[in-house]
């Protein structure tokens, strides 16, 4: 394949210097999806005329679709020398995608694009990390952890700019003019890792040793896995909440509630990097235990809020949980698993898929016993997790390290 670096055996520090492009490309599918993925639902109902039932269905098999592809993916790629080609599909399967979204009106047919399409380009996310932390790896660089910080406030800044962008181009476009602007990011993206994104190779396989004794036990990554479904899932119910929490409940307006939500995205993105900082020289499942305790604070000084300016204060709790678990806690599984960076980044990524779909359910619950007990829901979550995360201790960080120290040499 043109413009591909031959994969030797004797990685190259110069390797490195690929995830330059590899930010861009998480910047630009990431301002992509983040301008036209918050209007899907509004998408569904006024275009295809489809009703609640309808549009619930579309949106759960639209994501089991994608957790579905994206596991097969991860583990393809940690057994082949194929992390370029992954992203490469991914970037142009998304742009044809979103190119049939913007001129196709039929339900079932869009459904079909979305389980086949959209989900092989929702890998990339999962993927773009992936190959960050082969190539830091292959490097011998112990900074992977802040890399992963920066790729995930990447995305944060996506989500600051790609809804507000998303609203005016619907407004003056329509849904065409939205989805073809998205199709063209994706477009950029796909060029960039043609042009300038390296084939990093097959990750390094563990030393005999390590894989007698395998980095993570399974119980270890279950319960680790519960752990941030709850935990994202206590998030993703109180973020939903928050829109409907401070009118009705604090007798806040709307822009009080956007403040809330946006003043937590401002906060997130230098803590999300200063995590990172820590995550190189601490124990990151460390940090991840404090993210879970901050929640459990975060959720009961909302609970008893009685001021939007209470919830507002709080929202520097909330940064710190979602840069602690959301951000440290990419690196925290693909230390579980150090030799398959695509199956621990898919893995993390799943769970987050998973938890924004208990979101839904959740709210409603909420819904009948007041909004404020979705902070109640949330801090429940949030005890749960943690006791997950302390039950799942690092009965391998042995033979990680012994990893490690094969992988530097």
């Amino acid at each position: 394949m043109g413009g591909v670096e031959a994969v030797t055996d004797t990685p190259s520090p110069s390797r490195a210097r690929s995830l330059v492009p590899l930010f861009s490309v998480s910047l630009l599918t990431g301002v992509g999806y983040a301008l036209a993925g918050p209007f899907m639902s509004v998408f569904l109902i006024k275009q295809l005329q489809a009703g609640p039932v309808a549009v619930g269905a579309f949106l759960l098999v639209s994501s089991l679709g994608s957790i579905a592809v994206s596991t097969v993916v991860g583990r393809v790629s940690d057994s082949r020398a194929i992390r370029r080609l992954v992203l490469l599909t991914a970037s142009s399967t998304g742009a044809v995608a979103w190119l049939l979204f913007a001129f196709v009106r039929e339900y079932w047919l869009l459904l079909v694009v979305s389980v086949t399409l959209m989900a092989i380009a929702s890998s990339q996310v999962p993927q773009v990390f992936a190959y960050a932390r082969q190539v830091l790896d292959q490097t011998g660089s112990t900074r992977a952890p802040l890399a992963m910080s920066g790729l995930r406030t990447v995305m944060s800044l996506s989500w600051v700019a790609g809804p507000p962008l998303g609203a005016v181009l619907m407004a003056g476009t329509g849904f065409t003019g939205l989805f073809g602007v998205t199709a063209l990011f994706y477009v950029l993206a796909a060029a960039a890792i043609a042009l300038w994104l390296p084939e990093p190779g097959v990750p390094e396989p563990a030393s005999a040793e390590a894989a007698a004794e395998p980095p993570a036990a399974r119980a270890e990554v279950l319960l680790a896995s519960v752990a941030f479904v709850l935990l994202q899932g206590a998030t993703s119910v109180g973020v939903a909440a928050m829109p409907l929490f401070v009118p009705e409940v604090l007798g806040g307006t709307t822009t009080d509630a956007g403040l809330v939500l946006g003043l937590c995205a401002a906060l997130e993105i230098p803590l999300m990097l200063g995590f990172g900082a820590l995550a190189v020289r601490h124990d990151q499942r460390r940090l991840v235990l404090l993210g879970g305790a901050v929640a459990l604070a975060y959720y009961a000084v909302v609970l008893a809020a009685q001021a939007t300016w209470q919830v507002m204060a709080a929202q520097v709790l909330h940064a710190v949980v979602i840069s602690a678990v959301m951000g440290v806690g990419i690196s925290y599984f693909q230390n579980l698993a150090p030799d398959r960076p695509g199956y621990a980044t898919t893995l993390h990524s799943n769970t987050f898929k998973i938890s924004a779909m208990l979101s839904g359910p959740l709210l409603g619950v909420a819904q009948q016993f007041g909004y404020r007990s979705a902070y109640g829901i949330g801090l429940v979550m949030s005890v749960l997790g943690l006791a997950l995360l302390l039950a799942a201790r690092p009965r391998r960080q042995a033979g990680y390290e012994r990893w490690q120290t094969r992988n530097r040499e």
